[in-house]
């Protein structure tokens, strides 16, 4: 049977979970962000057989959100773009694209606030 799990982590465990994710052989299906009233929400989303594990995290201003791409390589899209898009401040992403993902003329559009001049 299928199971779905969702874990909320703080930004400094998230490499330790997404290490033994990896190492239970669990594979990364997506990292998704979405804007919620105290920061911005991110979910790391992984799978292995049936089982489906989301790591959440809500990534703060100040906050620093070290790369999982040491450990899933192809993770360095998903970073670049939400980095990019949600002015998420992650670190260590490799390759970085140094918010140049993307031609667009508005800095961090999907975080804009009310009143702000970004779009």
């Amino acid at each position: 049977m299928a199971q779905q799990t969702i874990n909320t982590i703080s930004p400094n465990e998230l490499l330790a979970y997404a290490l033994r994710l990896k190492n239970a052989n669990y594979r990364l299906v997506a990292i998704s962000s979405s804007n919620v009233e105290n920061g911005i929400e991110m979910s790391y989303s992984f799978d292995s057989g049936n089982d489906f594990v989301n790591l959440r995290i809500i990534a703060r201003p100040g906050d620093e959100i070290e790369s999982i791409s040491s450990i899933y390589s192809y993770s360095f899209l998903y970073e670049n773009e939400i980095k990019e898009l949600f002015g998420v401040n992650i670190t260590g992403i490799s390759p970085d694209y140094k918010d140049k993902l993307y031609r667009i003329s508005v800095k961090t559009p999907f975080n804009a606030k009310e009143g702000d001049n970004n779009g």
